[in-house]
């Protein structure tokens, strides 16, 4: 009678109800011992093709699914890098998220991703709650936070990346770009336009501060050049599109003298340029309109949108980097990058 393979003796054990399948069970179905199998899963760099290969092959027959926490135990870390972002909802994050995993899923972590909704008190739970996981690192948007977030994330003993926006300080390492300069550099297009009468357009800009940098920005360079004046139109709430088309109308109505409007994001810019499009308002002719962001809607609208493009992907990949070389024990020559942006000139403006 001819001896049982490995795998069949693994799987007729799980059937006999010993359980889940163990890292054990892998090895004797692989043909290895379980260190083998323990470093082709922690360290696939240090395990031959052809044996990773075959080790693979035995996870998957067999449906092994690795204790990450055991190993979280052994290591004081686990593999998973927390990524806590303040909307999942705004489509720019999503080319973000994506960049930041396409790179960290190359070494072998995964990510758990984390929304504050704009909420800062919710950063800091969120915060305090996935460093409890003991990760090996994190990755949080923004440079503002609360006191005690930032005393979590000091005191950590990881490294941690803020991104999506540059600045002077940051807690460890910083990717992102200024939204200061963003705002300022679309004041100076606008005015040399010619327009004289710009509005920024927002949703809850005090809490979304990078938008409000932007807004700074844009104020500070019409302050400078004078002759010149701008109006915050500020909503409490709503998104994208939406808040565009009713932006345009109410702006039209109580400030007609507007000629020009910042908005915060490319969606809302798109949603105002269709209701022009629908009222038979002229843009540029009538009121001009500019965006931010870049998004690819912003090419195909009519006219087609003006608007600042952020390095989205580029962010991420950047910042994931930047925290992967950290956790292999590297010290980066650079701890602070600024990505910059690229005014785009379309015909609305």
């Amino acid at each position: 009678m001819d001896k049982p393979s490995p795998t069949a003796r693994a799987r007729a054990a799980k059937r006999a109800g010993r359980g889940a399948v163990t890292l054990s069970d892998v090895a004797a179905a692989a043909e290895v011992a379980p260190i083998t199998v323990s470093r082709a899963i922690n360290r696939p760099e240090s395990v031959s093709d052809a044996l990773r290969a075959r080790i693979r092959a035995a996870i998957d027959t067999l449906g092994y699914v690795p204790n990450r926490m055991a190993g979280a135990l052994a290591s004081a870390k686990t593999g998973v890098i927390p990524v806590i972002v303040p909307s999942l909802s705004n489509v720019v994050f999503v080319e973000v998220i994506e960049g930041i995993q396409e790179t960290i899923e190359t070494r072998g972590y995964q990510m758990l991703l984390g929304s504050t909704d704009y909420d800062l008190d919710r950063e800091a739970a969120l915060v305090a709650t996935l460093l409890g996981w003991a990760p090996p690192g994190m990755l949080i948007a923004g440079l503002r936070h609360l006191p005690r977030t930032a005393t979590l994330l000091r005191n950590a003993g990881v490294p941690v990346v803020e991104f999506m926006e540059h600045g002077a300080r940051c807690i460890d390492m910083n990717v992102g770009l200024s939204h200061y300069r963003a705002g300022a550099a679309m004041a100076e297009h606008l005015l040399t336009r010619g327009y004289r009468r710009i509005g920024f357009v927002g949703v809850r800009v005090r809490d979304d501060y990078r938008a409000c940098q932007r807004y700074e920005g844009m104020h500070r360079r019409i302050l400078e050049v004078g002759g010149a004046e701008d109006v915050l139109f500020d909503y409490s709430g709503g998104v994208g599109q939406d808040i565009g088309w009713r932006a345009l109308g109410d702006v039209l109505a109580m400030r007609p003298v507007i000629d020009a409007l910042f908005f915060a994001n490319d969606e809302m810019a798109v949603g105002a340029i269709l209701r022009a499009q629908r009222d038979g308002i002229a843009v540029p002719g009538r009121i001009a309109i500019a965006g931010f962001n870049g998004l690819p809607m912003s090419a195909l609208v009519t006219p087609a949108l003006t608007t600042i493009i952020s390095p989205r992907k580029l962010i991420g990949r950047r910042a994931a980097e930047l925290l992967l070389a950290r956790i292999a024990g590297e010290r980066p020559g650079r701890r602070r990058f600024d990505v910059g942006f690229r005014l785009e000139v379309r015909e609305s403006t």
